[in-house]
């Protein structure tokens, strides 16, 4: 169904963690539904997320969204769609992607995290990691040495210490200057590291202008301090950057507008009211 006459095509963007997925890994009420008859209004509905392909695949099939593009890894990794009979989930190439030598912040962080859990994302999609989470999607994944994570360039670092709070990461990465990398820390003990200059922002406006829709025409939704980029620049452009009643304050101070919060259906609730 085509964008109704008069009514502007807009570029939907929603975060997963927190957003449209709940903490238990089940979908925010509604949301289904919702993402459904947006899609149907001729609206382009996209995922950009701090997860990588393999973590974020499924989630593209339970919303039943085959979008055109796929923003991975906090920004990192572009995903393009290589199926135009949209029969395929699946059928995405890494389209763009963007790396950094992550020897340095390695050797940095383990100085004053010796005994956090360490992944890091290769160009091709494949991850390397020191230790098991339980949380952690390992498919497609080795357990390596810690000195083995920086044989190479990588699309992204993730940091996880049990030990520490995320104020204690805050604190941390503020004290030992993270300044030739992007970062953010995330709900709990957890550091995600990009190519400097590199959030879901960059690769946001890299899609925008593939599809070619106005920069006002544009309205994310997330929850994290790894939204922040991405709201900024929603608002910058004159577009919609909504966050979640739950995130920390410091992220609901970026947003433009605030919805309730997952468990209650926020996306929902803004894509109805659409």
């Amino acid at each position: 169904m085509p964008v109704a006459a008069g009514a502007a095509r807009l570029l939907i963007v929603l975060d997963i963690d927190g957003t449209v997925l709940l903490e238990d890994e089940t979908l925010s009420p509604g949301v289904v539904e919702a993402v459904a008859d947006a899609h149907a209004a001729g609206h382009e509905v996209m995922l950009a997320t701090g997860r990588s392909w393999e973590g974020t695949h499924g989630i593209l099939g339970a919303l039943a969204l085959t979008p055109d593009y796929v923003v991975c890894s906090n920004g990192a990794v572009i995903l393009k769609r290589t199926d135009e009979a949209f029969a395929d989930a699946l059928a995405y190439e890494r389209f763009f992607i963007e790396t950094f030598d992550p020897s340095e912040v390695l050797e940095l962080l383990r100085e004053h995290l010796p005994h956090a859990r360490y992944m890091v994302e290769l160009p091709d999609g494949r991850r390397l990691y020191t230790e098991e989470l339980h949380d952690w999607n390992l498919h497609d994944a080795d357990k390596v040495a810690f000195e083995r994570l920086s044989d190479q360039e990588v699309c992204r670092v993730v940091v996880v210490s049990p030990d520490e709070t995320d104020s204690d990461f805050v604190e941390l990465v503020e004290r030992i200057g993270l300044n030739k990398v992007s970062y953010a820390v995330g709900w709990s003990a957890w550091l995600d590291i990009a190519p400097q200059g590199v959030d879901k922002s960059t690769a946001l406006e890299r899609v925008r202008g593939w599809l070619g829709i106005p920069p006002t025409d544009v309205l994310v939704m997330g929850d994290g301090r790894n939204d922040v980029g991405m709201f900024r620049w929603a608002r910058e452009h004159g577009g919609r950057a909504i966050a979640m009643a739950q995130g920390p304050a410091e992220v609901l101070a970026e947003a433009s507008e605030t919805t309730v919060s997952v468990q209650e259906g926020g996306v929902a609730a803004v894509l109805r009211a659409l």
